[in-house]
């Protein structure tokens, strides 16, 4: 086939992609890998977020990324599209820029002298001038004439660097402030140190190992003391730390580097060296390609516009790259790991650089569908951060973080059971998520369950005892409910052990105030917080305002309908999120915070897509009988908030949670109740997808007549039989299903319309 047929065909083996983000490439491509833009969302600044991303060149689930730096050290927004200069190349750990880094460390290729300031080693360049994918990144360093390109493993990475003539270039390694070492060792051509920088969540042990072995002799070689001094001692301990070593280089001669890094020891760091074998860069590319063609290759779409298959892609890496890998093989090749939480070499999984408040809701259903085998590792991980720590985590970087509310770590072990995962300890889970929810982590407030003691005795989260943001934990707290009761039930748990949940999985009501039709905080002796402003964000809720939380009862809509007199109510009060104009209070913050912003400038309302706590309500038309405008407003988000450019996303990214929601929508359902073994159907994308199972079964989905202005849904087939029902099962799609779409420019306001048809409900089980 041919590109200028526009009418390209990607399968696991055959994809399209044009070169880098921002540049139209002529150059041909053929793999998912070289499909996907990594530069989606780094067109992003602390006021307004359009992903807050960076190119994070990695293995799927790496335990390292590496990246261009272009902010200074400490930034959070370490690579901004809109900078001009580079500092450095960075391994990284960074989850979030509001969560920051740990265990990074930079090199940079200079030929201005023996320089180590970050700023007077820093080059100009151009995006015309770089590469960004998955696999490999290249740019020329236009003020040292240097072409510096490359590639990574799980826990190493390959530099090829190419020089100009000189007496002497050099490398510049630095490994950050707050406490480092480095050593250079010239009879082996070699750098070792430690780096300790990181920004909270480790114990008092934390650092990570480095060695880095260059295959061109070293001509002169100095190390750095606190950061400015350069002397010629082999070895320097101080607050920061680094080297710059020479090399006599010829106009085009290349400098190849091999790096690895590990949290256990230096000898464990170059264990992870072997991870390169030779060094060979080539070698090396072409393998991370393969590995990532064959993680993006399980699902597979067709698509006359480019655009989409662009945009699908680079989402899909997004959602492949966190939770991290935090372990690393032993000499006899066991797994094990350093623990973020006690400091000890343990045996067995561990992953973190997730945060659950976002990741819960459809990035975790993904990697139950698609990737089941991974999620079975991080659910061992969550078994050992429980036993290493005596909780779950609800934030991870690398350890417990204080960020974000809710415990919804129950709902990302119980949709991994319901779904079938097995071969962890889930009696161990079970004890964790029970212990969750009837506590609060002594040290950090955001795991376990805040306000705890008053929620089991009251039914809610009081406002007015200190506790900010009651009403989005209350209900949190009831949805996470009812997802221990679940897990208790599939675990055959007596109704001793789980009653007490079920009941609390209704608490979402007591805060219900009918004269408003929308949730309220609500203080200790059981009156209103009045007058309720559902404009004002923040307050009694998070990140949000009582319009778009009041949404968030996940298992049971058709509860929250009844609570707002019935299907007329209901329906009427999701219209009203669109239409009424992007008002907003931001008092509670005293400035206007960047959700609030990227909500006002998308003319959808009051619709804030930017941001989590809604992302699932355009899919609630099903449970109000009305799907239809669920399949039009659903399109209207992907066509209008997500492309493949820098400024591709309409809020924080979110460690895959809004490129998953994008990834599920585009195949045409969605996961609105983790935890169910159901998928809200929405519409739709692609003309057609598949989905490679891991059992050998295929999920094929064909979209008759389907086109950017053809996204409504005239008749549906599953495996040949007429479907009306506005869900799918996990079952239907694991045991392989064919579903046929046939498409129409008109919506069908009689389809799919019965009770019947709609998806579950957890007041269809009293």
């Amino acid at each position: 086939m041919k590109l200028n047929s526009l009418k390209i065909f990607i399968t696991a083996v055959a994809l399209s992609f044009l070169g880098t983000a921002c540049a139209v490439s002529q150059e041909p491509v053929d793999t998912p890998a070289d499909y996907v833009s990594t530069l989606v969302g780094t067109q992003s600044k602390h006021s307004f977020s359009t992903g807050n991303t960076y190119p994070a060149i990695a293995r799927p689930w790496g335990m390292n990324f590496w990246t261009p730096m272009t902010g200074t050290m400490g930034d959070g927004w370490t690579y901004s599209y809109t900078d001009d200069r580079i500092r450095g190349f960075k391994q990284t750990h960074q989850p979030s820029p509001w969560i920051n880094d740990y265990g990074q460390f930079a090199l940079m290729p200079v030929t201005n002298g023996e320089v180590f300031d970050q700023n007077e080693r820093a080059s100009w360049f151009s995006h015309k001038a770089e590469t960004a994918k998955p696999y490999y990144y290249s740019v020329y360093l236009a003020d040292h004439d240097v072409l510096t390109e490359l590639t990574a493993t799980e826990r190493a990475a390959a530099f090829r660097l190419t020089y100009p003539e000189r007496e002497r270039s050099y490398l510049v390694v630095d490994a950050f402030d707050n406490g480092s070492w480095t050593k250079v060792i010239p009879e082996k051509n070699m750098i070792v140190g430690y780096t300790t920088k990181n920004s909270g969540g480790v114990p008092d042990n934390f650092c990570n190992w480095f060695v880095i072995v260059s295959d061109t002799p070293f001509e002169s070689v100095a190390t750095v003391s606190d950061g400015r001094h350069i002397s010629k001692e082999l070895e320097s301990d101080s607050s920061h730390s680094g080297a710059v070593v020479g090399f006599r280089t010829e106009r085009g001669q290349e400098v190849n580097l091999r790096v690895a890094s590990s949290f256990i020891s230096l000898e464990q760091a170059e264990r992870n060296l072997s991870e390169l074998g030779d060094g060979d860069f080539d070698r090396l590319t072409a393998e991370s390609k393969s590995r990532w063609n064959d993680v993006l290759g399980r699902i597979s779409v067709e698509d006359d516009d480019i655009d989409n298959l662009r945009t699908f892609y680079s989402c899909l890496y997004r959602s492949v790259l966190f939770p991290r890998n935090l372990s690393e093989t032993d000499a006899d090749g066991n797994i094990i790991h350093y623990s973020p939480y006690n400091g000890e070499v343990r045996p067995g999984y561990m992953f973190t650089d997730t945060g659950f408040w976002d990741t819960f809701r459809c990035l975790f259903p993904l990697l139950n569908l698609v990737w089941p085998d991974e999620n079975a590792k991080m659910q061992e991980g969550l078994v050992n951060a429980w036993l290493e720590s005596g909780f779950l985590p609800e934030w991870a970087s690398p350890g417990h973080r204080g960020c974000m509310v809710g415990n919804n770590s129950a709902s990302v072990v119980a949709d991994a059971y319901v779904k079938g995962l097995r071969g962890y300890d889930i009696e161990a889970l079970w004890e964790a998520v029970k212990h969750g929810a009837n506590s609060v982590h002594p040290e950090v407030s955001s795991t376990g369950r805040l306000g705890w003691e008053e929620y089991n005795r009251l039914g809610y989260v009081p406002c007015d005892v200190g506790i900010n943001e009651s009403a989005a934990r209350t209900l949190e707290y009831a949805y996470d409910d009812w997802c221990i009761w679940t897990l208790g039930k599939a675990l055959g748990k007596s109704d001793d052990e789980i009653g007490i949940y079920k009941e609390r999985a209704l608490n979402y009501r007591n805060l219900y105030l009918p004269d408003a039709s929308l949730m309220c905080g609500r203080h200790a002796d059981g009156s209103f917080s009045l007058p309720l402003n559902p404009y004002k964000w923040g307050g009694d809720f998070t990140e949000g305002n009582a319009l778009q939380y009041t949404w968030s009862v996940f298992h049971d809509p058709a509860g929250l309908m009844a609570l707002m007199g019935g299907e007329d109510e209901f329906n009427a009060n999701l219209d009203n999120m669109f239409n009424v104009p992007p008002i907003f209070d931001d008092s509670y913050y005293g400035f206007t915070i960047h959700e609030i912003r990227e909500m006002q400038v998308m003319n959808m309302g009051n619709y804030a897509h930017g941001n989590q706590p809604i992302q699932h309500m355009l899919y609630l038309y099903d449970w109000g009988g009305q799907p239809w405008k669920a399949q039009k407003r659903i399109r209207e988000v992907m066509d209008k908030f997500y492309t493949s450019a820098p400024d591709g996303y309409c809020g924080d990214e979110d460690n895959g949670q809004t490129s998953a929601w994008y990834v599920f929508s585009a195949l045409g359902f969605y996961p609105v109740c983790p935890a169910t073994d159901q998928y809200a159907i929405g519409t739709p994308l692609f003309s057609k997808a598949t989905i490679s199972l891991p059992s050998g079964n295929r999920v094929v989905i064909d979209a008759k007549d389907n086109g950017r202005d053809n996204f409504y849904i005239k008749s549906l087939k599953l495996n040949g039989k007429t479907y009306t029902k506005t869900y799918f099962t996990h079952g239907d799609l694991i045991s392989g299903a064919k579903i046929d779409f046939t498409m129409s420019p008109e919506p069908d306001t009689l389809r799919s319309t019965a009770l019947s048809d709609r998806p579950y409900s957890f007041s269809d089980e009293e």
